[in-house]
């Protein structure tokens, strides 16, 4: 047990040292595998292999250049909307010095307080969010390439799988549950992501709140964190509604956020996410946090599909684990 545990550590170190390859790796992987039943179903249509793939990478291209494209319009949008803030950031920091003094807290403490908070840093958030997207069109160039090899390995993945099936059948089941598994898990996530980005978007539009579109984009990235996406995704908008309306603002947004996701994201959703991922709330919840330790915010994101991947390589491949599997589903409802 104790060698094992220091193996553990050992390869845990090493992945998380190279975080910043092994995240897009498998980020890679993840969208290809949700995306190959187009190529399955061309090939069953009679298409040649070569012109499947071709389709299939033509399509993931689509998809990421559109969302970057989004993502670019947006930060540009927020880069010019930050720093219009900037006079009432500091009259909610005096409001809320104010307010401590009140309640006690002495003159030299408030001055201290006063000279930490420095609202000019918005405008230089405002030119770091700019510069941020020549890096990320660097990391995009290394996520093409590794779609289009992937892409390309798709093609002889389920020969692949059947060669391994002939001398370990119960590690190309467990592969096979990994990829249909993730595949269910992403296609329910994205389609109510896109539900949920839509309702907030338009909801914000027309409460007046700026960066509406910029809001649901987040909205539906969130939506692929388990448990938590939620807060993240309303904190923003909540803290410009502040800005631009005043505390009113800010309720009305908490209340449309929370009760737009709370019917598609608490009712609705769970009951067909819980089918597709088959993983206790625990642990999801536990996975979430080991993820986002281990691969950076890219893990948030990929926390339930690497859960999936572990759990086939650990638990599945192995006929004498079953008992881990008990632990890590979801409780079964059974009729008496």
């Amino acid at each position: 047990m104790l060698l094992g545990a220091a193996a553990a550590v050992v390869v845990l170190a090493g992945v998380q040292a190279v975080a910043w390859f092994a995240g897009p790796v498998f980020l890679a992987l993840v969208v290809v595998l949700t995306l190959d039943p187009v190529r399955t179903w061309l090939r069953r249509k009679g298409w040649p292999r070569w012109l499947t793939v071709g389709v299939l990478v033509v399509t993931v291209y689509a998809i990421l250049v559109g969302f970057f494209l989004v993502f670019v319009v947006s930060v540009a949008q927020l880069s010019a909307l930050v720093p219009r803030y900037t006079g009432q950031v500091d009259e909610l920091v005096r409001d809320g010095l104010n307010v401590l003094g009140r309640f006690g807290v002495s003159e030299p403490e408030l001055r201290a307080m006063v000279s930490s908070l420095d609202t000019g840093k918005l405008v230089g958030l405002a030119g770091s969010l700019l510069a941020s997207v020549g890096g990320l069109v660097t990391n995009l160039a290394f996520l093409f390439a590794l779609l289009l090899f992937l892409s390309a390995e798709t093609a002889w993945a389920g020969q692949r799988l059947g060669r391994i099936a002939r001398d370990r059948p119960w590690i190309s089941a467990a592969l096979r549950s990994f990829a249909s598994g993730t595949r269910r898990y992403l296609v329910v996530t994205t389609v109510f992501g896109a539900l949920v980005a839509a309702l907030d978007t338009t909801a914000l539009a027309l409460l007046g709140v700026p960066g509406a579109l910029l809001w649901g984009l987040l909205a539906f990235v969130t939506n692929y964190i388990p448990n938590v996406g939620f807060v993240i995704g309303v904190a923003p908008p909540a803290v410009i509604a502040l800005l631009d309306g005043g505390w009113g603002s800010l309720l009305v947004v908490l209340v449309v956020y929370a009760g737009l996701n709370f019917v598609v994201q608490s009712l609705v959703q769970p009951r067909f996410v819980a089918g597709s991922v088959g993983l206790s709330t625990l642990v999801t919840v536990l996975a979430l946090v080991f993820w986002t330790w281990l691969l950076g915010p890219l893990g948030a994101i990929l926390a339930v599909p690497a859960t999936l991947l572990a759990k086939a390589l650990l638990v599945d491949v192995d006929p004498r684990a079953c008992w881990a599997d008990a632990l890590l589903s979801a409780p079964r409802r059974e009729n008496d």
